[in-house]
């Protein structure tokens, strides 16, 4: 199984995220490139090396207009402020939304750890979410980490994301309301029920930000398990401490096997064709792994249609709530399966038409590729040829 670990012995920040998993990509300066493509108003990245206690990595520097934050401080900009130069939950999904070229999946997943931010800002502070605002600096800043963390995610395609326990760090530090205890209010709220510790550096380890990241991806914490690493990455912090201040990601293929999956079930008899077909997209969006359908007999002889969502164990809540949204369906049945799955993972062809995507297989004593369908019938569509031209043009 494709298994990133992620090592967080010094906390965790979206910069030092961003740094070591864009460390695991063949190509970085491609993906630096992408993000800085993607139009975040204001918005500037760039890889810098950066070696802590001998240690060589990568460090990511992030401008707005210019201008880079103080480590961390955009962190704790969020308040019950009402400012023009404040952004709430609304504007940041208006960015993210209308006006980045992202896959929906990776839109879906910014705007999953933005609503983790500001949940855990409403309840530290006594507002409603709808009452969070952001520092406008500190917002674009923050967008930027979180988009490159989820779009290097998504190029990753990992089936798994294991990580540390998570060392916050201990003292005090200052934010814009004041002087706060480590881990700050909010990155504590966050860290409910992720295993995490104090230490003997002074100073804080763990942003909301990193800690919202980690509470999304994280598939289980603990020890590194068993792999075939394949890539190991060095997300460097900016401040220099006794120990290394990185993030290191590895990516690699684990000894099991196999992995869980739940096949959420229900049966319709009163969807048209077209409605199931707009739910099943609607599921594939929310990071459903497998829908089909099957056609049933049901009561009174009615000819119905029986759907069949598979997806990841973390995944149920949000599936269940996509399904029952999306179809009339009054009951959903639940299973627990094993799988056997090859390692999978995307690469890029250079090609008379430009860089296409090809997923690419292997495991079991047998490896096979695919060229995405998506980048085929985009071509296929530009140059005037049919699908079969294209790929005897690439193959």
């Amino acid at each position: 199984m494709r298994t990133i670990y992620l090592d967080c012995q010094m906390g965790a920040a979206g910069d030092m995220l961003t740094a070591a998993l864009i460390e695991l990509l063949p190509e970085p300066g491609k993906m630096i490139e992408r993000l800085n493509g993607l139009g975040i108003p204001g918005v500037h990245f760039e890889m810098e090396p950066s070696v802590k206690c001998g240690i060589k990595g990568t460090h990511i520097s992030v401008t707005v207009h210019g201008e880079e934050e103080d480590e961390h401080m955009h962190e704790h900009h969020h308040g019950h402020e009402h400012h023009h130069h404040h952004s709430g939950l609304a504007d940041i999904e208006h960015i993210v939304s209308g006006h980045l070229d992202l896959p929906e999946k990776v839109k879906k997943d910014v705007l999953s750890v933005f609503g983790l931010i500001a949940e855990a800002e409403s309840h530290v502070h006594g507002v409603p979410v709808t009452d969070i605002h952001f520092h406008e600096v500190g917002t674009m800043d923050a967008v930027a980490d979180i988009t490159a963390v989820c779009l290097i995610m998504n190029e990753l395609a990992a089936d798994e994301v294991i990580a540390s326990p998570i060392h916050v760090g201990s003292g005090q530090v200052k934010c814009a309301h004041g002087i706060l205890p480590v881990p700050a209010p909010a990155t504590a709220y966050l860290l409910q029920d992720i295993p995490s510790y104090s230490g003997n550096i002074n100073g804080e380890l763990c942003t909301p930000t990193g800690a919202a990241l980690l509470k999304h991806f994280v598939t289980r914490f603990g020890n590194m398990p068993v792999m075939r690493t394949s890539a190991i990455g060095y997300g460097m912090g900016r401040k220099d401490f006794e120990a290394a201040n990185c993030v290191r990601a590895m990516i690699g293929e684990t000894a099991q096997l196999t992995d869980t999956i739940t096949d959420l079930s229900c049966n319709v008899d009163d969807m048209t064709a077209e409605a199931i077909g707009f739910a099943m997209d609607r599921l594939y969006d929310g990071g459903a792994l497998e829908v089909f359908t099957v056609p049933v007999g049901m009561k009174k002889c009615r000819p119905g249609t029986l759907i069949h969502v598979f997806c990841k164990p973390q995944d149920e809540e949000r599936i269940v709530e996509l399904i029952f949204k999306h179809t009339t369906t009054i009951g959903i049945r639940k299973a627990s399966m094993n799988r056997f799955v090859m390692d999978r993972h995307i690469e890029t062809v250079d090609t008379e038409f430009g860089p296409i995507r090809r997923k690419a297989s292997t495991g079991y004593g047998t490896s096979r590729s695919k060229y995405e369908h998506d980048d085929l019938a985009r071509i296929a569509a530009e140059q005037g040829l049919s699908l079969a031209e294209v790929i005897n043009k690439i193959c």
